[in-house]
């Protein structure tokens, strides 16, 4: 099992979100971010102030729903620095003090302040990474979080049980993602999602997979450090010391299934 206590994803939210805002507290606002070629330094800054406000108003207001109203975002770099330090201070803080199995609303199936624990302390880093790719100054992400970073990338970001409204339909092929430092090993089954949304009335078909369990064997592993692994997964570095072997349809499959870029 990868997943930490609640008082660890805290901690590492606490330090990921002082870091990622002391690095762009010195990086001019002109400046892109590699990694999300559409922003600039004060996009990055706007953008992971907005989502800290955002779980800080559900985890207040839980177990409610989403907020409807959301903040216009602040025109000078001081004013986004100044609300950054307010919301990112409020979510650590109801985080650092609420147990991970109150009820909490979440886009996800686990409806619960684990979830919101977890998931920020993952975006708070990931987006530290940005940062400090846009400053020149890239440090290693955490082994720790970055092992369980990969697990909740197949798990929830990119995959995990589909819902009720459309069908999985596995290839036939098994992926193990073995993390060399932690000694962690991921069983993913590869296939296709498709169904109508009725929500919103789309309609997909998607490349997806499901994490099974057990010492199964795979057709394909992909190995290499927890921090090498989950950003290359986050499609913040690129592929070397990652190694790949067994079937390379198995790995385009795979491949397919992580290869859309998130934010």
């Amino acid at each position: 099992m990868t997943r930490l206590e609640a008082d660890s994803y805290s901690a590492h939210l606490r330090r990921e979100s002082i870091r990622f805002r002391d690095v762009l507290a010195l990086t001019p606002s002109g400046v892109r971010v590699p990694t999300c070629p559409d922003w600039d330094a004060d996009d990055l800054l706007w953008h992971l102030a907005e989502v800290q406000w955002f779980w800080g108003e559900v985890v207040a207001a839980r177990p409610a729903g989403p907020p409807e109203q959301h903040p216009q975002r602040p025109a000078s770099r001081a004013a986004l620095l100044a609300f950054f330090d307010e919301v990112s201070a409020r979510l650590c803080d109801l985080l650092g003090t609420v147990a991970p199995d109150e009820p909490a609303w979440s886009w996800a199936d686990e409806q619960t302040v684990g979830f919101t624990q977890r998931r920020q302390a993952h975006e708070a880093m990931i987006h530290r990474l940005d940062a400090e790719l846009c400053a020149g100054a890239a440090t290693p992400l955490p082994g720790d979080l970055a092992a369980d970073g990969v697990a909740e990338l197949l798990e929830v970001m990119y995959g995990g049980e589909p819902p009720a409204w459309g069908e999985f339909t596995p290839d036939g092929h098994l992926t193990a993602v073995e993390l060399t430092d932690t000694g962690h090993r991921l069983v993913v089954r590869t296939g296709r999602f498709v169904g109508t949304d009725p929500a919103s009335g789309a309609v997909l078909d998607v490349a997806h997979l499901v994490r099974v369990e057990g010492e199964l064997p795979a057709d394909v592993t992909v190995s290499g450090a927890a921090a090498d692994v989950d950003a290359w997964l986050w499609n913040r570095r690129d592929d070397s010391g990652i190694g790949v072997s067994g079937s390379p349809e198995a790995y385009r499959a795979f491949r397919g299934a992580v290869g859309e870029p998130l934010t």
